[in-house]
Parts: C-alpha cells; structure tokens; sequence
C-alpha cells in the first residue's frame, strides 16, 4: 500500500520521465524499488517509458495496441525491418523458430 507522499512523488518522478526530463539516480532507484513490490507503480512506470518513447500516432491499430500496454519492457527488444535481419532476431530461438 502506498502512502499518499509516496505516490504524489512517485507520479512526479513519473510525470518527469514521461516527458523526457532529468530524473536522478536516487529518483530512478526510489521507483524501482517500489515497482518490483507494487503492481500499479510496475505499470505506471512502464507506461511513462511507453509514453517517452513513443511518437503521437494516428493510427486506431497502434492507439489500440498502446492503449492495452502489451509493449515489451525493453525499449531496444523490437524488431525494426529496415535494419534487422528476421533470422539473427531469432538466433537465440530455439532451432524449431530458426529459419531452415
């Protein structure tokens, strides 16, 4: 259970990285610690990485897909077409996921 203090600064921490603002060491180390034991502090702070990462989008698809926050942890975990090769993605794969 949070306490009021510590949720009104862990949403301003939050708020901060959201925007792409400076946050401290300490500040990242107070949020961390509280998401690995509160569920909802979890999710607020993947959301506010989601919400830094991320440019406005129009489309109703990716609107629908941010919107239930089934984006990965990682923000370099994704598979980008333009630069990547599908089969080095994979090559940690198991070898039935492996291209032949």
């Amino acid at each position: 259970m949070l306490t009021t203090s510590s949720r009104l600064r862990i949403q301003e921490i939050l708020t901060r990285i959201s925007k792409g603002n400076k946050v401290t060491l300490e500040e990242r180390i107070y949020i961390t610690k509280y998401a690995k034991k509160n569920q909802s502090v979890s999710n607020w702070l993947r959301k506010a990485s989601l919400i830094q990462r991320n440019q406005p989008v129009s489309n109703p698809i990716d609107e629908l897909l941010n919107g239930l926050d089934l984006n990965s942890d990682e923000p370099h975990s994704t598979y980008n077409p333009d630069r990547d090769d599908l089969g080095e993605w994979f090559s940690g794969a198991p070898s039935w996921v492996r291209r032949s």
